[in-house]
């Protein structure tokens, strides 16, 4: 499998399907996306998009078959320059982005770095801050990985990713769950951590993904009413994924069209990933 080398040792793992032009695929996970995480929504892009573009499909440090050094702090810059090295690895001038969940921040924040390599944006349950959520119900996404910490030592965090190596699907195994349940070396390290120093790196990397400032995460808030890229907008629901929000960005960036709730429902599915296509490929140069 394909993977890019950072200056900082981290290898990002990324594959490659189909033919044509190229589609970005940013999944949703609480320690940044893997594609493994697309088998969970309501259409697989890695499949279902490769039959009409090239698609790259990402595993964010931390995630999937991707390493980096430890207990660094998320950072939405260094996730973003990640990506434009896979792109360029993969000579992919310029893109459309498919993000999902906490996908959609790390692709407002290549295309607020990189504008010029992202074509369009189709946007998948956007994360972010609206009436009837608050900060604190983002970072609640890591108690459970502190609260077990605390109750069972560093040796029950690896029995936790020895189970499941998916921090998503199994929190308690914390945000560096796929290096513990594949690298050994790597578990020795993380046992012989004092258990504070272990959760004092789950707080920065939780503040990384979660950061005060913005409804947004990642880029400033009046970023979103110059952003003139095509965007689809699949609305969320929930309190990570408020519909609220999804609407709000509809009414500021100028290029954007949402589509109604229950898009990803019953006979809807198909209608969706229709229309899925059909904005790819009305905003692919010919």
């Amino acid at each position: 499998m394909p993977e890019t080398v950072r200056p900082d040792g981290a290898r990002i793992h990324y594959e490659v399907h189909g033919r044509g032009f190229p589609v970005l695929l940013l999944a949703d996970g609480t320690a940044g996306g893997e594609i493994a995480s697309w088998s969970r929504n309501f259409y697989d892009p890695v499949t279902e998009l490769a039959r009409d573009f090239r698609v790259i499909a990402v595993d964010q440090r931390h995630t999937g078959g991707s390493t980096a050094a430890p207990f660094e702090p998320f950072s939405y810059p260094q996730a973003a320059a990640d990506l434009l090295a896979v792109l360029d690895d993969a000579g992919a001038e310029q893109v459309h982005v498919v993000a999902a969940g906490t996908g959609t921040a790390l692709a407002w924040r290549l295309a607020h770095d990189a504008p010029q390599r992202v074509r369009s944006v189709v946007c998948e349950r956007p994360v972010g801050l609206a009436e009837g959520n608050t900060l604190g119900d983002f970072l609640g996404t890591y108690d459970e990985p502190m609260r077990h910490a605390r109750a069972e030592g560093l040796a029950g965090v690896i029995a936790a990713a020895a189970e499941d190596g998916s921090f998503t699907r199994n929190p308690a195994a914390g945000p560096y769950a796929g290096r513990l349940h594949d690298d050994p070396e790597f578990r020795e390290e993380i046992l012989a951590l004092r258990r504070e120093r272990y959760i004092v790196s789950l707080v920065r990397f939780r503040d990384g993904i979660w950061p005060a400032g913005s409804p947004y995460f990642s880029v400033p808030e009046e970023w979103m009413k110059g952003f003139d890229r095509p965007l689809l907008i699949l609305p969320g629901a929930g309190t990570l994924h408020p519909e609220g929000l999804a609407k709000r960005i509809a009414d500021e960036a100028p290029g954007a069209r949402i589509l109604d709730a229950g898009h990803d429902t019953g006979d809807r599915r198909a209608e969706t990933v229709r229309t899925i296509v059909s904005f790819l490929n009305d905003h692919t140069p010919r």
